[in-house]
């Protein structure tokens, strides 16, 4: 093959050029880095690294021995495309290649091209890149569940979800293999969710009294298929919201403090996204001034606060799971759900704590009742009740032991709600300024005041 060049070559991110067939070593070394980088490349060997054709002294055995060369030192094995080529009425040798199956090695070791070289990996780039390859196999959606047999699910779920799908149902079977939900004959951990006949899942949810969850007025844990705990945690958030009214035209429409579209959303995303490796619930919290819906596992695959809520961003942990949903018009494939619920409920926060992705929506009623309370008190329609002066722990003290001179310290550390050590510590403070001492022995004493003036009503 003859070929003229308009323009010198250049060394790339997938282009290299060697000199002369010394450099073989370095070439494969070149080969394996551009492989993991772009999975193509082109290797040159009669070119220098400045572009300049220096030509070679090369024939059919020399194809073969590079060849050879090739096939012994780099791993995954890889097919190459070698031809010698005139280039300014000079022999040159082309190695044109291709490869999906990173990592590669070449004698042993694996390398990642940068600008125009080749850098060795470090063991955790190395496990990066090992980790995205099987990351496929590795979801836990697309792993076969040994547990479950056909026996094991709901016919008349599945059949409700092909008709629902649009699609014609024929039989069980058949419908698992167009969802993809059998793999070698063997069901995978996705259909158990959508159609176990025992429920797969449970969900917890619950209401607090106040803005903190100290005090619980209501829980109910759910037990159910995904896609009936999606409707009760609906139906558990509109029982314990407001829910105000408008007209449209002779008919009254309810209307919730908070966007149920946006809701609904959250609700889907928190199981269509949770990390199902992780044995902790999804939760529904309804607080006095916001509702919570939590899912274990925070954003996917480096997914940050600022791409989910640019929108249009989808990286997705389950895939056949959302896939699913797909199907039956509940998620969109093109990642408009974050941008859905900014629509509807621009308020909402969101944020990662301890392994939780937890979405939070402001109750328009918690705000509108501390507004009236705040103008009642502004116009004089509150009368404040005046606060009882709060007594520092040694008048604490001084009141108990005129009470009760007997007590003990562990029993004045029980009625101050201090500690012994502290109680204690004001004790001897008293004592040394000459207010109390101490009559008789440890167990069967009491206590003296001997300076009433302490002592405040």
């Amino acid at each position: 093959m003859s070929s003229e060049l308009s323009e010198p070559m250049r060394e790339s991110e997938n282009v290299e050029l060697k000199k002369s067939l010394a450099e073989l070593k370095q070439g494969l070394i070149s080969m394996v880095a551009i492989l993991n980088k772009h999975g193509a490349g082109e290797l040159w060997f009669g070119v220098a690294p400045n572009g300049s054709v220096v030509g070679l002294d090369a024939n059919e055995k020399t194809l073969r021995d590079v060849s050879q060369t090739i096939g012994s030192h780099i791993e995954p094995r890889i097919y190459p495309h070698i031809e010698l080529v005139q280039l300014g009425g000079k022999s040159c040798l082309h190695i044109t290649f291709s490869g999906q199956e990173m990592p590669y090695f070449a004698y042993g070791r694996t390398y990642m091209r940068v600008a125009d070289e080749d850098r060795q990996l470090t063991a955790r780039e190395l496990e990066n890149i090992i980790l995205h390859k099987h990351k496929e196999a590795m979801r836990w959606d697309n792993e076969p569940c040994d547990a479950l047999s056909l026996d094991g699910l709901d016919t008349a779920k599945i059949r409700r979800f092909v008709e629902r799908a649009g699609l014609t149902w024929d039989t069980a079977e058949n419908a698992l293999d167009k969802f993809g939900l059998r793999q070698n004959g063997k069901l995978l951990n996705a259909a158990k969710l959508f159609f176990a006949a025992e429920p797969p899942l449970q969900l917890r949810c619950a209401v607090f009294a106040t803005t903190s969850s100290s005090t619980i007025i209501d829980r109910h844990d759910f037990d159910g298929d995904i896609l009936e705990l999606i409707e009760e945690a609906q139906k558990y958030i509109l029982k314990n919201i407001h829910i105000g009214m408008r007209l449209d035209g002779l008919y009254r429409v309810d209307v919730p403090e908070i966007s149920m579209a946006a809701l609904r959303e959250a609700i889907i995303n928190a199981f269509c996204h949770r990390d199902y490796r992780d044995p902790d619930y999804i939760h529904v919290a309804v607080f006095k001034n916001r509702v919570e819906i939590r899912n274990p596992g925070g954003l996917y695959d480096g997914l940050t606060m600022e791409e989910m809520r640019q929108g249009n961003v989808s990286r997705r942990r389950n895939p056949l799971i959302a896939d699913l949903f797909r199907r039956i018009q509940m998620v969109e494939g093109w990642g408009r759900g974050m941008p859905l619920i900014f629509e509807n409920a621009p308020s909402v926060q969101f944020r990662q704590i301890a392994g939780l992705f937890i979405a939070s929506f402001e109750r328009p009623s918690f705000v509108e009742e501390v507004t009236h309370v705040l103008d009642d008190a502004k116009e004089g329609r509150i009368e404040e009740t005046p606060k009882k002066p709060q007594r520092n722990p040694k008048e604490k003290l001084l009141a108990i032991i005129k009470e009760q001179p007997e007590l003990s310290v562990k029993v004045m550390a029980d009625l101050c709600d201090m500690s012994i050590d502290s109680v204690q510590h004001h004790i001897k403070i008293l004592k040394a300024a000459g207010v109390i001492h101490h009559v008789g022995s440890t167990k069967s004493g009491y206590w003296e005041i001997l300076d009433m003036a302490y002592i405040k009503d």
